[in-house]
């Protein structure tokens, strides 16, 4: 059985199921989750609980499942957490996690709640038998970072839960834009900020300048968001992104790797195009799927071919910028040379043409006759 984490409370109100597993990488969710198994199996009588972590090849799996059988001496009921930081178990681990899942359905007792607690899973992991083992016997709770497009609805619910809200209408949802750009990709900062609205403002209607100046920029980037919001066109959103990530001491080297796989990508899929193969078939072989996918099949048929070709050379310039190496028509910094890569490609995702070169004029970078150098 799946849940989704907004799910949960609602679940739990109704009992306690024998088997849970918390997986993914968003930590303020796992954690929130955790708790609130953890205080549903209080109340319902678990007044004993035992932490297992699995590290390393020589964690001993009996002993887990020595736990499931034996029987509390202090309590009726008991909670066994399981914590698997890596999330491969290995070939001992995943005989013994299908056995335990055995042992927890078919307790009719349920003298024993156990959780089980693992991070990001890959598709191969997803469908392994043990995982499969787990999804059977009891719920699983896939925890995920927050989208940037559903942070503002985030927010308003978190306010809300306690007893807080912004304006209503277009001044509302610049307040909730103005706070998710603050603490984008960073939950846990955006919770703590949360909290601090609740400690500084009675509950009722937060204006904006409430929010701007309780609100720290806490926000923090993934080098591999950059690239998405490169292909939505989200002009601001990619500069602001670009700087952070050079404020956060992320290596160029990488920044440029994903703008370059990026293009390259694109490349193959135009070529494909061009051969006469389905975007579908060209996607495909190209090997983009998921969010991309769909930023792909917005982009390719807007793109001409000398337009990937020129962002081809000058994702070659800055391959040299990044590696110490000098242009005559780039800037020397490095981090410069991928602001005009980027720019370049914005100017070609935006939605609207003027998208990029407004962005690029209000920030006094270079001139739009420069990024075609």
């Amino acid at each position: 059985m799946q849940l989704r984490p907004d799910q949960l409370a609602g679940h739990l109100q109704k009992g306690l199921r024998p088997l849970y597993t918390v997986w993914g990488d968003e930590p303020l969710l796992a954690q929130e989750a955790g708790d609130a198994i953890r205080a549903a199996a209080r109340a319902a009588g678990c007044a004993e609980r035992q932490v297992h972590v699995a590290i390393g090849q020589h964690f001993d799996w009996s002993g887990l499942i020595g736990a499931a059988m034996a029987r509390s001496l202090f309590s009726a009921r008991q909670l066994i957490e399981l914590r698997i930081p890596s999330g491969k178990p290995g070939k001992d681990g995943s005989a013994a996690l299908q056995r335990y899942c055995e042992l927890a359905a078919g307790d009719a007792s349920g003298d024993v709640i156990t959780l089980v607690q693992l991070p990001r899973l890959d598709r191969s992991q997803q469908t392994s038998a043990w995982f499969t083992a787990l999804d059977a016997a009891g719920v699983t709770l896939r925890v995920e970072a927050i989208a940037r497009a559903g942070l503002p609805q985030w927010l308003a619910q978190r306010l809300a839960a306690q007893q807080q809200r912004v304006q209503g209408g277009e001044a509302g949802q610049r307040t909730l834009a103005f706070f998710a750009d603050r603490i984008e990709g960073n939950l846990l900062a955006a919770h703590q900020e949360i909290q601090k609205l609740g400690l500084l403002y009675p509950a009722g209607e937060l204006g904006f300048e409430q929010i701007e100046s309780a609100v720290l920029n806490v926000a923090r980037y993934d080098v591999f968001k950059l690239g998405e919001a490169v292909l939505a066109g989200q002009v601001a959103r990619a500069l602001r992104m670009l700087d952070g990530l050079q404020a956060e001491g992320e290596a160029a080297v990488l920044v440029h790797w994903t703008l370059t796989e990026d293009i390259r990508a694109l490349k193959r899929v135009k070529d494909g195009v061009a051969a006469g193969k389905p975007l579908p078939m060209a996607l495909r072989e190209a090997r983009v799927w998921g969010t991309k996918e769909r930023l792909f099949e917005r982009v390719v048929p807007l793109l001409a071919d000398d337009t990937v070709a020129h962002w081809v050379a000058a994702a070659q310039v800055c391959d040299g910028l990044v590696k110490g190496l000098n242009h005559p028509d780039w800037p020397l910094d490095p981090w410069d040379g991928l602001q005009r890569l980027v720019l370049m490609m914005l100017q070609g995702t935006a939605a609207k043409a003027g998208g990029a070169r407004s962005a690029a004029q209000g920030r006094g970078v270079v001139p739009q006759l420069a990024l075609h150098a």
